[in-house]
């Protein structure tokens, strides 16, 4: 097979956060540029998207999850239950667990 060499102009900053995002991603600037105009082909139109995140995914989805379980202590009025009241429900919740598999077992 014979090849080709292709040459375009683009911007060296454009270029730079190119070859790093591509590096982020494990391959080289011309193999990426090699996989889109196979997957062009393919595809015949612009065939995919390799992103990474702007952020750090999981933080920010812990973050919203602890406000939210934050809003939900305030509706369920446990928003301020001391560490003392939360650790005196967690026993007496277990308490109680451990009294059901005790009557469960006797009628076993």
């Amino acid at each position: 097979m014979s090849t080709s060499l292709m040459q375009f102009r683009v911007d060296d900053e454009l270029k730079a956060q190119a070859t790093a995002v591509c590096e982020n991603l494990g391959i080289d600037l011309p193999t990426a540029l090699r996989i889109f105009m196979k997957r062009t082909v393919i595809a015949n139109g612009i065939p995919f998207s390799m992103t990474l995140p702007k952020e750090d995914y999981k933080s920010s989805r812990a973050v919203r999850a602890m406000y939210a379980q934050g809003e939900a202590a305030k509706k369920n009025g446990t928003a301020d239950m001391t560490l003392e009241e939360i650790n005196a429900e967690i026993a007496a919740a277990r308490a109680e667990q451990d009294a059901l598999k005790r009557d469960a077992g006797r009628e076993g």
